[in-house]
């Protein structure tokens, strides 16, 4: 009897066993064939590269709180409300005014009426130089830590050069962005202990050429720290300066600038969602930030983001997929210089009690596109995982844990359990376009565009078909 009774219970976790593997087997067919479907649709279908080159071309530079600013703003509303079933809304938002006024010109004085001129442009956030300029001799550094090496007594009355290259060898580029960069971000407040008049920073890019990087820069909050003028060198130019200085270091440097910064204006996220049938207090964000420096036109950073993401509630139109949880794109205002925008929305949030599950940034370029990274616990990690096969026919194959993307990151502080995502193009010719002049839509190829559209659509449906 009892034989009886274990050969029938065997036989029932048999056939549970096979329902689970039916059914599992069952849900991975569908899956890729709704990929499957998502991407033919990114390929084929979409509005992205047609969306970016109107940002691109028409507009151009979006730096935040300028004209060409709110001009995307108006012409992304306008868009996102051309997809069926989907609401789009505009979220207020005060974002700082920085004016970069007429070009930067500088030059090295080797002698007395002796001179070569340098790519320059200051940063983002900058004082000016005295209006008939500023000249002074010059002193090298590689990074911020040699300051305390060479002292006040050799900095005091010069302009300081930060000469910290990216590191070649690291394949990740954005690791060799981060440790280069904090010349850029805090090089001023730093050089300006020691009694530094002005710095100069070497550009953060792998490439090596004659356009000068900007970026965002910040003064120490003590008051009684001077604001010194600060400006990006091409790196070539910063090749150039080094060398002459290793052969004479008694050299002047000249630059002219006239940057300011004027008082707060008012500007606005822009933000579609399509309400899920199932589970619609649950959201599902994807986002790009739509401001940009001033240089070029934005079309990598991070035009490229927002129109991919306006892409994904386009391409679950065109192919007919009801979501169950609430998708909802957002374009980010003043994330280069503030981040005004995502800390408002994530301030939102949390007023209006909102439940955020996922998050998904694209602000790496619109290159083809390798993975993902993400803030996950272990177990949600488990279950991304997951999914990663679904992926790989797409040459889609690196699912990493680390950071996400700067304007989702507050959002983590409203809902702990979040998980956070950043689309991970290849990462090689990024740095080369950052920032700088040439970053404009001819950089920009439409079927790698469209790729990463494919990519970060998929996986959004992933998370809205499964969750956490």
């Amino acid at each position: 009897m009892n034989l009886i009774k274990m050969r029938s219970k065997l036989f029932k976790i048999l056939i549970l066993t096979l329902i689970v593997i039916t059914s599992s087997f069952g849900q991975t067919v569908q899956d890729e064939k709704v990929i499957k479907k998502l991407f033919d649709a990114a390929l084929t279908q979409s509005s992205a590269y047609d969306w970016l080159n109107y940002l691109s071309n028409q507009i151009g530079g979006r730096l935040s709180g300028s004209v060409q600013a709110e001009e995307a703003v108006q012409y992304t509303y306008n868009e996102l409300k051309k997809i069926p079933n989907t609401s789009v809304y505009l979220e207020p938002v005060m974002v700082p005014k920085w004016v970069r006024g007429t070009p930067e010109f500088a030059y090295v004085e080797t002698a007395p009426g002796s001179t070569f001129n340098v790519p320059i442009c200051a940063l983002g956030g900058s004082v000016s130089t005295p209006s008939l300029g500023l000249k002074a001799p010059i002193i090298e550094v590689v990074g911020i830590d040699e300051l305390a090496v060479i002292g006040k007594e050799q900095i005091e009355g010069k302009i300081v050069f930060f000469n910290e290259p990216m590191d070649q060898t690291l394949i990740q580029t954005l690791q060799a962005y981060s440790k280069a960069g904090k010349q850029r971000v805090n090089g001023a407040a730093e050089a300006a202990k020691y009694g530094a008049v002005g710095v100069i920073v070497r550009s953060i890019s792998t490439a090596l050429d004659d356009y000068p990087h900007t970026g965002s820069m910040y003064y120490s909050s003590d008051p009684s720290i001077p604001r010194i003028p600060a400006a990006a060198i091409s790196t070539k130019g910063a090749e150039l300066l080094s060398n002459t200085l290793a052969l004479d270091p008694s050299i002047k440097f000249f630059f002219k600038q006239n940057c300011r910064t004027l008082a707060d204006v008012p500007s606005h996220n822009v933000i579609a969602e399509i309400k899920g049938s199932e589970f619609p207090d649950e959201i599902i964000v994807v986002g790009g930030h739509l401001d940009s420096w001033d240089l070029g036109d934005g079309s990598h950073d991070d035009g490229a983001g927002c129109v991919q993401s306006m892409g994904v509630l386009e391409l679950f139109t065109k192919i007919g997929y009801t979501p169950k949880r609430t998708i909802r794109a957002v374009m980010f205002m003043n994330e280069e210089n503030g981040l005004r925008g995502g800390t408002k929305y994530a301030e939102n949030a949390n007023k209006n009690k909102e439940h955020h599950i996922f998050a998904l940034e694209s602000d790496l370029g619109g290159f083809t596109p390798r993975g993902f990274t993400f803030e996950a616990s272990d177990q949600q990690f488990d279950r991304i995982e997951s999914w990663k096969p679904l992926l790989e026919p797409y040459m889609v194959t690196a699912f990493n844990r680390g950071g996400s993307g700067a304007d989702i990151g507050p959002l983590k502080q409203v809902d702990p359990a979040i998980v956070l995502s950043g689309l991970r193009p290849d990462p090689q010719r990024y740095f080369d376009h950052h920032h700088a002049a040439n970053d404009t839509f001819e950089h920009v190829n439409k079927r790698e565009l469209n790729l990463g559209l494919g990519a970060m659509v998929s996986l959004i449906y992933l998370v809205d078909q499964y969750g956490f």
